[in-house]
């Protein structure tokens, strides 16, 4: 999902190989200087509040102000400054972020997006194998794409669910069938009639 969060938001993507240390090194110098400037000096706090605040104190007075030798001297804020991004709005994310899974319709409408059941109130769907767009943002339900068509979900609601009325296929018609007489065949044979399931011409 993160591969292809970034590939639609022209990002690159890159993992460090395991066991290469120098890979990870400004990670892990990263967390050091965490912990020698903020964390060790927390003592006890009572709240998360009171962490998180002097947790951007931290960041904004001095780790971003502070000249680093992996910067050649420089700080990170004036490299932030120098550097070229492309903002992305909450619509482009939320797309970015957008999953898409297949899913089988109930006969009652409901069907299952990560263990959470939803409510499809398009009754001709049941039975439908469909696609299910999922907002890994959490800022929209789920919906249903299906035949170039867009259907929101809304959570299930049980008791209704399980008063909805599902949809039967009506009876097929009974196969023509032919009079089975064979007496009466002989008679009209005898009188000279045509067989009785058999239309007179004339």
């Amino acid at each position: 999902m993160l591969q292809l969060a970034c590939e639609r938001l022209d990002v690159s993507l890159i993992h460090a190989k395991p066991y290469d240390a120098p890979a990870r090194g400004k990670m892990e110098r990263f967390w050091r200087s965490l912990r020698e400037g903020c964390l060790d000096h927390l003592g006890t706090m009572t709240s998360l509040h009171d962490v998180q605040a002097r947790l951007l104190a931290f960041l904004d007075e001095h780790y971003h102000r502070a000249p680093h030798g992996g910067l050649f001297g420089r700080t990170p804020a004036e490299q932030w400054a120098k550097a070229v991004t492309r903002p992305v709005d909450d619509h482009e994310l939320a797309t970015a972020l957008t999953t898409r899974t297949h899913r089988r319709v109930r006969k009652d409408g409901t069907l299952d997006v990560d263990g959470t059941p939803w409510q499809l109130d398009q009754g001709f769907l049941a039975g439908a194998i469909v696609t299910v767009a999922v907002d890994k943002t959490g800022t929209a339900a789920p919906v249903v794409e299906h035949d170039g068509h867009t259907y929101v979900l809304r959570p299930v609601d049980a008791v209704a669910a399980g008063k909805t009325r599902r949809h039967r296929k009506p009876p097929a018609p009974p196969a023509p069938t032919v009079p089975f007489d064979p007496p009466g065949a002989l008679v009209d044979r005898m009188a000279g009639r045509p067989p009785r399931h058999r239309p007179q011409e004339g």
